[in-house]
């Protein structure tokens, strides 16, 4: 009998069919790390190692005072991950740094009026529109949570202004809890341009990487490929550098040409000197 249209037929050792479900060989291949990730991944940590990238520094996990009370920090931590969004983190710590001196609790953000709000974080991008989410997520933690930041991904996506990227950053800064893969612009590129996944969104990237990367990377793939991104950008000098001194610096520089780094005669002093 011929096989059906719901997957494949293969015999046993005993010479009985076997189907084997199209779904489920697909769903199989998913969940594990493509051949592109194993090669590159190792790569990364290395041009990592030192942590050195402005996320390292003033990445808006690091941007919440550590000597503040807990409602105070886990707030902190909250606003650092609403104001990210289309910043670099450099403008970003300077709008907390405005907002610590101001007093950045949530009884105190939830008393400042918008204008003033504004004021304090102008450095970010869309900053009125992020001063109205603050103060308006302050009125409804205080309403609806005792003044705490909600501790679930469902509170955290019901304040305004807050998506899934800001919400598990949130969940891993003020709490710990790694309960999904923060993705942002450069680890949305990053890892379609290296082809580790093919997706259109960062929303679809987190599913996507979620689905087969381990969960013991979950907690550094963000900070590993944002700092990657930054030094791509800002820094491609020494990034190459530091392909230079790796053990296998071919596979290196072709990996940050892959993400952008412009490996051209004149560009970079490191590769003329060669």
């Amino acid at each position: 009998a011929a096989a059906s249209s719901g997957g494949s037929a293969r015999k046993g050792r005993d010479g009985v069919k076997v189907k084997k479900k199209g779904k489920a060989a697909a769903s199989a291949r998913a969940s594990r790390p493509p051949a592109t990730w194993k090669a590159d991944y190792p790569l990364i940590q290395r041009l990592r190692a030192r942590r050195d990238a402005p996320v390292d520094s003033v990445g808006c996990e690091r941007l919440a005072d550590p000597k503040a009370k807990r409602a105070d920090f886990e707030w902190q931590c909250l606003v650092a991950a609403m104001l990210s969004s289309q910043t670099k983190d450099q403008a970003n710590a300077e709008a907390m740094a405005a907002l610590h001196a101001h007093g950045n609790t949530i009884e105190n953000i939830s008393r400042t009026p918008v204008s003033l709000l504004d004021k304090l974080i102008a450095k970010v991008g869309f900053h009125s529109v992020k001063a109205k989410n603050v103060q308006a997520a302050a009125e409804i933690c205080l309403a609806l949570h005792k003044g705490r930041v909600p501790r679930t991904i469902e509170g955290l996506l019901a304040l305004p202004g807050v998506g899934p990227k800001m919400a598990y950053l949130t969940l891993h800064a003020a709490f710990d809890a790694q309960e999904g893969i923060c993705v942002d612009t450069h680890v949305h590129r990053i890892a379609n341009v290296l082809r580790w996944i093919r997706t259109k969104t960062p929303e679809e990237t987190r599913m996507a990487l979620e689905a087969w990367l381990p969960k013991r990377y979950w907690p550094d793939v963000n900070i590993l490929m944002v700092g990657l991104g930054q030094q791509q950008q800002q820094t491609p000098q020494k990034l190459v550098e530091r392909c230079l001194r790796l053990k296998s610096p071919a596979a290196a520089l072709r990996l940050v040409a892959n993400i952008g780094v412009p490996l051209r005669a004149g560009r970079l002093p490191a590769l003329d000197a060669l």
